[in-house]
């Protein structure tokens, strides 16, 4: 029975990059709408649902993408409504990439440091890919600061990582007075760095002869880059003591984890990969 990945796209055309993942990843046919959200999904859900036996919807799944992560969220929440006892498919959660780079981020960190117990800094811990990058780093036992702009915004982040991870060790702070996130990484062992594009939170001379910081990563590839110093192609290159990663240093390991993730939607019909689940399988990945 042929593989079917349904593309739900909250943006007006459906992601190109989102299709070509798909049709490496193995997909048999690959159906793409845009313009999707809570009101309309439904008979789209429902046509995923009713067309194959229970046994045969592991064969069905469902990919929900497009720029903004919120509307996405908001499509999950309603496609899960509508599926009931063993009538479901499985389905990803991937909006603007979130989930697969912050889960390819923080496995690119600890393939060279212990994770728990550490200390990390995420400059744009608000965004949707800092966010998660927090959320991953702390349900692995880090004590994670989460910066933004506006103290208020990062303690909201931080909420909202608490309603999954009660327990998480989680630390909000804003820009110091004097212009720059430096102070905070006293005592840091990782640093990422998770701000929308152009946006730079630190020169080269704020980082590097910082004593503790064993790993930085930078996620942004149009200059100027979020930390000043790391090349967008760095992947795990010395500056002193301190490895570094760019954002396409990074990027071989988002395209793994992204590829694989489709790959598991098809394992069974009631998979909902989100960012724990999609982390999960970037550590398989090794």
């Amino acid at each position: 029975m042929k593989k079917i990945l349904i593309q739900l796209d909250t943006d007006p055309h459906p992601s190109v990059f989102d299709r070509v993942v798909a049709i490496d990843a193995g997909v048999d046919e690959l159906f793409s709408y845009g313009g999707v959200n809570p009101e309309n999904v439904t008979g789209l859900v429902h046509g995923a649902m009713f067309t194959r036996s229970p046994n045969d919807l592991k064969h069905t799944a469902i990919f929900v993408g497009g720029s903004d992560v919120t509307a996405g969220e908001s499509v999950l929440a309603k496609i899960r409504s509508l599926f009931f006892g063993p009538i479901r498919v499985s389905v990803l959660l991937d909006s603007n990439g979130s989930n697969t780079t912050a889960a390819a981020a923080v496995r690119a960190a600890a393939r060279h440091m212990e994770l728990a117990g550490s200390r990390a800094v995420v400059l744009g811990g608000t965004g949707p890919v800092g966010h998660r990058a927090a959320q991953i780093l702390a349900s692995r036992g880090v004590e994670v600061t989460v910066t933004s702009r506006t103290i208020d915004r990062a303690r909201e982040t931080c909420d909202k990582i608490r309603e999954q991870l009660p327990n998480a060790r989680l630390i909000p702070a804003e820009l110091h007075q004097s212009g720059d996130f430096s102070g905070l990484l006293e005592g840091c062992q990782l640093l990422i760095a998770a701000g929308a594009a152009k946006v730079q939170f630190l020169r080269e001379d704020q980082w590097t002869h910082n004593k503790t910081l064993r790993v930085a990563i930078d996620l942004n590839a149009v200059p100027p880059t979020g930390i000043e110093g790391i090349g967008v192609t760095e992947k795990a290159k010395e500056h002193g003591p301190i490895l570094c990663y760019g954002a396409i240093g990074v990027g071989g390991t988002k395209m793994k984890v992204h590829r694989a993730a489709v790959e598991a939607l098809f394992e069974q019909n009631d998979r909902i990969l989100n960012t724990a689940e999609v982390f999960a399988i970037a550590e398989k990945i090794g």
